[in-house]
């Protein structure tokens, strides 16, 4: 049993944020950031990141011929929930009407979507019908914006995806580090809590006293050793599930962290670069939305046509990393 997209929706903010916006206000230039990453652009919004995620989710059933009332669950992914409490996707499901939907936020950081995916597949092997995935993130909130080497990276999105059964297979890997948890995190700001003295999270687990609380600090060198490693080894081991090989894929869409990272697995997979889609230049790191943006854009162009081997691979803050293999 496998799953196949019924339909596909994304959401990109209106304001684009050039390179040399960002020269103007930390110590960098255009050459230096796409040499080093190949972005040019990335989109960011004062929205809270339920209301990209509601365009992406709505754009997502009318693309898939539904109403909301036929969605039977939605899985939400991402890193800035607007909400400690309740979750996205209740905040989701209420502003579409999807009123006969299970809905529950997975955080698995930028590796988010394909888990989102596995879930799914085994929801719809147990009588679910139509699942909604959406993967919003607003990360231009967590961003320090002080620091040159991580502030380019970085943009908001949000894309989504209505996915049903299918007999054309599915299989997926996914994995985890946490002995890399602090190569890429962010601190939760403290509460000024009454009756016992504050403890600093530093002192108890051990991360890198970096920063500042509620933005992003990243370990580049480490993160893209862990990266092109973990990108590669999901997708082979996703194929061998599924009886095929990467060379068999006719298209990958993989995290858009860093073109040298998607270079570099390309190199170490002996695949050849346009196998893999890539929009990085025109909206950077947008997390857990990568994938899902890529797809839409796949899906508005008419090239996610049956038959056709898709993989898709991700990795992220935990670490965490995951591959899939379907065909459409």
């Amino acid at each position: 049993m496998g799953l196949k997209i019924l339909g596909t929706g994304s959401y990109l903010p209106e304001t684009v944020v050039t390179n040399d916006d960002f020269a103007k206000i930390v110590e960098t230039s255009d050459e230096w950031i796409v040499k080093r990453t190949g972005m040019k652009e990335r989109r960011i919004t004062e929205q809270p990141t339920w209301v990209m995620a509601r365009h992406a989710a709505e754009a997502a059933i009318a693309d898939a011929g539904l109403s909301p009332e036929e969605i039977d669950l939605i899985l939400c992914t991402t890193v800035t929930s607007d909400y400690i409490t309740p979750s996205m996707a209740c905040v989701i499901q209420g502003a579409i009407g999807a009123v006969n939907a299970v809905a529950l936020d997975i955080n698995a950081a930028c590796a988010a979507f394909v888990y989102a995916l596995d879930m799914a597949h085994m929801y719809l092997q147990h009588g679910y019908r139509h699942v909604l995935i959406v993967s919003a993130e607003g990360l231009s909130k967590i961003t320090d914006y002080t620091d040159r080497s991580t502030c380019v990276l970085f943009g908001d999105a949000a894309g989504a995806c209505v996915v049903g059964w299918s007999d054309k297979g599915f299989a997926a890997s996914l994995g985890s580090d946490g002995t890399g948890a602090n190569t890429l995190f962010a601190r939760r700001p403290l509460n000024d809590v009454p009756f016992v003295e504050q403890v600093d999270p530093q002192s108890v687990d051990g991360f890198p006293d970096v920063g500042r609380a509620g933005v992003l600090y990243m370990n580049g060198r480490e993160v893209y050793k862990f990266a092109v490693s973990a990108m590669s080894r999901a997708l082979k081991e996703a194929c061998e599930k599924f009886g095929t090989t990467p060379e068999q894929l006719d298209l990958i869409v993989p995290h858009q962290a860093n073109l040298r990272i998607i270079q570099s697995a390309a190199k170490e997979l002996g695949l050849p670069l346009e196998r893999f889609y890539t929009n990085i230049e025109r909206y950077g790191n947008t997390s857990s939305a990568c994938i899902p943006v890529g797809l839409a854009e796949l899906g508005a162009a008419g090239e996610l046509k049956p038959g056709r081997k898709v993989g898709l691979v991700g990795f992220g803050a935990g670490l965490v990393y995951g591959g899939c293999v379907f065909e459409l």
